[in-house]
């Protein structure tokens, strides 16, 4: 089981929840099982090419995971974030 942290802007999607578990070995596996939960969540993380969106930072306890094929280990801590902009 892999815990996950889910920002604000997303917690529509889990009822309000900021902290799931979900399974999987790696980050797109880990979404998968939220997004069958939660419908919609994974779009919002990932695009339509299997990438994580520009404006959000996903990390698998402290090293940021550059793919969804990053490496989750069973008892992991997945965190999203979404990136913040301006000028």
């Amino acid at each position: 089981m892999i815990r996950v942290s889910i920002p604000s802007q997303l917690i529509a999607y889990t009822n309000g929840a900021t902290r799931v578990e979900a399974e999987g070995a790696t980050v797109g596996q880990a979404l998968d099982d939220l997004d069958r939960r939660y419908p919609g969540l994974k779009f919002r993380v990932i695009d339509e090419q299997d990438r994580i969106r520009r404006h959000m930072r996903i990390f698998v306890g402290q090293d940021e995971a550059r793919t969804t094929a990053a490496p989750v280990p069973s008892g992991g801590e997945l965190l999203i974030f979404g990136a913040l902009s301006g000028g």
